[in-house]
């Protein structure tokens, strides 16, 4: 986890004083990439561990967090609110990646960035039991494009893993 936080830090050490919104937050790990003062909002289906994340973010200083038990193909945000867009080790769980990514589409802000890990079959080398439902980087880019993202996959290394940036335009 050491290196995919790492990994992670890079690509957000830049990310500060924005609308950060994370699709299945979990118990809290993006307190390990994340800077404190962005405005972070937190969404999960589970509320026991939303719970363990409001208690890890508010000890790692985040003064303005919200959490909120919602799926993320039904995100109750209004249209164009947050700047950023994060999915970290959890798109392969989604029932429904199109309406998730209809969902991310619309609560962005034009310009606005998805940033994303997720295993993909053809980096699974060991050939690793993953759970879920994986698709492979073409199959990604090719959801994302069709709904008005720009794709582009991070040249990280790690594992099954493949880390990618989807951005709209303007």
């Amino acid at each position: 986890m050491s290196k995919h936080y790492e990994i992670l830090g890079q690509e957000l050490k830049d990310i500060h004083r924005k609308r950060v919104l994370e699709l299945a937050t979990g118990s809290g790990s993006a307190i390990n990439f994340l800077g404190s003062d962005n405005q972070y909002t937190g969404t999960d289906i589970s509320p026991g561990l939303l719970g363990k994340a409001v208690k890890r973010f508010r000890t790692a200083g985040f003064k303005e967090a919200e959490f909120y038990v919602t799926s993320a193909d039904d995100l109750p945000f209004n249209d164009n609110l947050f700047d950023i867009g994060l999915c970290i080790l959890s798109l392969n769980f989604f029932s429904d990646v199109e309406d998730v990514t209809q969902e991310i589409r619309r609560v962005l802000v034009p310009g606005g960035v998805f940033i994303c890990s997720v295993p993909v079959p053809e980096r699974n080398r060991l050939q690793n039991t993953i759970r879920g439902t994986l698709y492979s980087e073409d199959e990604l880019k090719g959801r994302f494009e069709e709904n008005g993202f720009a794709f582009e996959s991070m040249l990280h290394e790690n594992g099954a893993l493949l880390y990618f940036k989807a951005v709209l335009p303007q």
